[in-house]
């Protein structure tokens, strides 16, 4: 085929391939919620975790701490922050302390004042209340605090709205200044915002960061003040910014020692170019495929499955090495094909177990790799060889391949009991090493920076925001049930927080009485006629005109007749955000949840919640074994993999000594690799395992060329030129990963790497000596 009709088929398969992926773009979204990678919950502990997770109240809420300036422009720096952020679709809610934050009930729901509050359950609504209520507000209008009670006064002479502001404010709230919160040292003004987006959306939660950082930007001016934001999606996204940095400077990094690497081997910037095309397949193959069977792929499927397609490069570069004198391409190809068939069945197969895990995460991964591997394969074989010419020369011959082959072949092979002592000892440091086994702890995923850790201890403690570990749970048959139930909380909760168990606490039924006692109160509520009376009577002697009332007298009479409020006619009002995430009703009931700040003691507080039919979940312990649940399903697949796997190749060899041959160096490394994490201290976690069945696809290619070739000498050269060519560049990508300061991609990094170069001395060491060279013309 002439040079030219080559690179427009080379141009045409680019083309494709552009295609495709702008095809599998458009269909898939990318998602960074971790859920996917945890199993189904099987108990209602399990099932409320990972709601919770994605989308419960905790992980939507954001801190903000202003500082660096004086209390007075730290607070209006905080108002006009809350002021342009309350207005933005993204955001749900938004406070700082301020009065327009006390008044949380919208217009259309104030005359409910008179059902949420629970001062006239025990004191009727009469003359002698409203003399006092407006004797009271005589004095209030003559103190500092008039300019806020005479808005108030034609429709609530007793206050209620400021009775419930006061009462549904946190116990150990932050103090105000200048009429907004702030820390006790008075330096620093805080608010909360509650975004819409679920915390694991990083998308979402990007937009919104953005959104408060460019606020704040127009609010602090020259001022020379700090903004510090911290909360689950802050620190997603924080995370996933450096993660994208770190890779990208590594992807930097691995692609010019790559490139370096390639024209070294093979002195051919056409190799390097065409070699890039079965990559681009695997990639957009595997990419194409997750877009067609799911709704959207994680970002760690994406991340880690293009990583995993960095076996894929091992299969042109076998075709490249093994090119040589007049031998036709497509010939080479065809010899190769059945050994490298063999490996990629049986990677695949490996990853195919995955689906038996029950982890979409890990089945979108499993789609990806065994369709970008197969996609890999495919087109070595029968795409790559019609676009190569046949070399002149042979790579295996070159000077520093027989200098490595002339020391492999001096070092002495290692006997059956040597090996055993090995194994054994790897054996031993794996079961005895002190540090823990596994690494249960979820957030250890998605690592927090240490300062930002600080920062939100730090807000927390100030705000009194709920703790991220503990959670109350009421259970019930419906919405009614467990308002009920939760409500007989309230004094329980009240006394821990007096004898310092307990901080703080949220749930519903401090915002939303039940249908019953929301009627009782209606009951209670005087006709029009009995209200005008009283008012009249009560407004005797009185400098206040009687007309001024009537929006309170029509307000009463609406709270009188109304429907009782339940949880959905709040929708879309500040209350919503209060309530909505502390109310849940699914299918088989529902479920009522008490927010948690400050709990020093929570065996105390476990006591309180058994006594009242309630449960203290301690969400890391429940996490912890939701990750035992995944491990054991990840671990099951792993032991079906390896039968399968074994069986593949026996199935390929048919020769117990050859089979052994190539299964060894996998074996053994695997078990140094996790002696040598073990001794290390390192405590392992879906990651590392992950990244031993890459290791150990790479070994089973690395074992399985060697012993091709073990019976001819040149083609023994040929092989160790691909294999070391295929180590060197995989051990440069993931020795960078080793390297990174972000704890997902050292793991993996590290793994591959150990196992890299485990595979690679074992093979050789194992692979024994290599025939003589036949007789060729070169």
């Amino acid at each position: 085929m002439k040079p030219a009709t080559q690179w427009m088929l080379a141009l045409l398969w680019a083309a494709l391939l552009a295609a495709l992926g702008l095809w599998a773009a458009q269909r898939l979204e990318i998602s960074g919620d971790l859920r996917a990678f945890l199993p189904a919950p099987e108990t209602p502990a399990q099932r409320l975790l990972i709601e919770e997770l994605g989308d419960g109240p905790g992980s939507r809420l954001l801190l903000v701490g202003l500082s660096g300036a004086d209390a007075g422009e730290l607070a209006a720096q905080s108002e006009s922050l809350r002021e342009a952020l309350a207005a933005d679709p993204l955001i749900e809610f938004v406070a700082n302390g301020a009065a327009s934050d006390l008044a949380a009930i919208p217009p259309q729901l104030l005359p409910y004042r008179y059902l949420l509050s629970e001062r006239f359950d025990d004191t009727p609504l009469d003359a002698h209340t409203l003399r006092e209520a407006l004797n009271a507000r005589l004095q209030d209008l003559g103190s500092p605090a008039g300019a806020l009670v005479e808005p108030l006064l034609p429709s609530d002479p007793t206050l209620e709205i400021l009775h419930l502001a006061e009462r549904w404010e946190p116990a150990n709230g932050p103090q105000r200044l200048h009429g907004v919160w702030f820390d006790a040292t008075g330096a620093e003004a805080l608010l909360v915002v509650r975004t819409h987006a679920a915390g694991f959306d990083p998308t979402g939660q990007a937009q919104i960061v953005a959104t408060i950082e460019a606020a704040f930007e127009d609010a602090a001016g020259d001022s020379g003040s700090r903004l510090t934001l911290t909360g689950p999606g802050a620190f997603s996204v924080e995370i996933g910014n450096r993660t994208a940095k770190e890779a990208a400077t590594i992807g930097a990094i691995g692609t010019l020692g790559l490139v370096l690497l390639f024209v070294f081997a093979y002195r051919s910037a056409r190799l390097l170019l065409l070699g890039v095309l079965p990559l681009a397949t695997a990639g957009l193959a595997g990419f194409a495929a997750v877009a067609a069977l799911f709704d959207g792929i994680h970002g760690i499927t994406l991340a880690f499955g293009f990583t995993l397609i960095g076996v894929a490069q091992d299969y042109p570069v076998h075709l490249f090495s093994h090119l040589y004198g007049r031998h036709a391409p497509a010939t080479t190809a065809r010899e190769l094909w059945p050994t490298l068939l063999t490996g990629v069945i049986s990677t695949c197969i490996a990853y195919l177990t995955f689906f038996v895990a029950g982890v979409d995460g890990l089945r979108q991964l499993a789609v990806f790799t065994i369709v970008g591997l197969l996609a890999a394969a495919l087109a070595t074989r029968y795409l790559l060889p019609p676009l190569l010419a046949p070399r002149a020369d042979d790579v295996g011959q070159a000077r520093w391949v027989r200098a490595c082959a002339r020391v492999f072949d001096r070092v002495p092979r290692p006997r059956p009991v040597a090996l055993s002592v090995v194994a054994v000892l790897a054996l031993a440091v794996v079961v005895l090493a002190p540090a823990p086994f596994w690494e249960n702890d979820l957030s250890k995923l998605t690592p927090v920076p240490e300062q930002g850790m600080r920062d939100d201890m730090r807000l927390r403690e100030a705000l009194g925001a709920p703790d991220v570990r503990y959670l109350m749970v009421l259970h019930g048959a419906d919405e009614q049930a467990v308002l009920a139930a939760s409500a007989t909380l309230l004094p329980a909760l009240d006394a821990l927080v007096d004898e310092g168990a307990l901080g703080s606490y949220e749930l519903a039924a401090r915002y939303l009485p039940t249908v019953e006692v929301q009627r009782a109160r209606q009951a209670r509520l005087p006709t029009p006629d009995a209200l005008r009376t009283a008012l009249d009577t009560a407004l005797l002697d009185s400098p206040f005109r009687a007309d001024a009332f009537a929006p309170f007298l029509a307000d009463v009479e609406t709270a009188r007749t109304a429907a009782p409020l339940v949880a959905a006619d709040l929708a879309g009002t500040p209350l919503d955000a209060a309530v909505s995430g502390l109310l849940l009703s699914g299918g088989d009931g529902a479920t009522a949840l008490v927010s948690l700040g400050g709990l020093d003691d929570p065996q105390r507080v476990a006591d309180v919640a058994r006594a009242h039919g309630a449960e203290l979940l301690d969400l890391k312990t429940t996490s912890e074994s939701l990750v035992s649940a995944w491990r054991g399903g990840v671990l099951l697949s792993l032991a079906l993999a390896a039968l399968l796997l074994a069986a593949t190749v026996w199935v390929s060899l048919r020769t117990p000594r050859r089979v052994w041959r190539v299964l060894l160096p996998m074996g053994l490394t695997l078990l140094l690799t996790l002696a040598l994490l073990r001794g290390a201290g390192i405590e392992l976690t879906m990651f590392h395992l992950v990244s031993l069945v890459l290791a150990a696809g790479l070994g089973l290619d690395y074992a399985l060329f060697f012993e091709r070739a073990s019976a001819d000498r040149d083609e023994h050269l040929r092989t160790l030129h691909a294999i070391v060519v295929c180590s060197s560049m995989t051990a440069l990508v993931f020795g960078l990963l080793a390297l990174s300061s972000i704890p997902v991609l050292r793991a993996i990094g590290m793994t591959v790497t150990l196992g890299v170069i485990g595979n690679f001395v074992f093979a050789v060491l194992l692979a024994g000596h290599a025939g003589p060279a036949r007789t060729q013309a070169a």
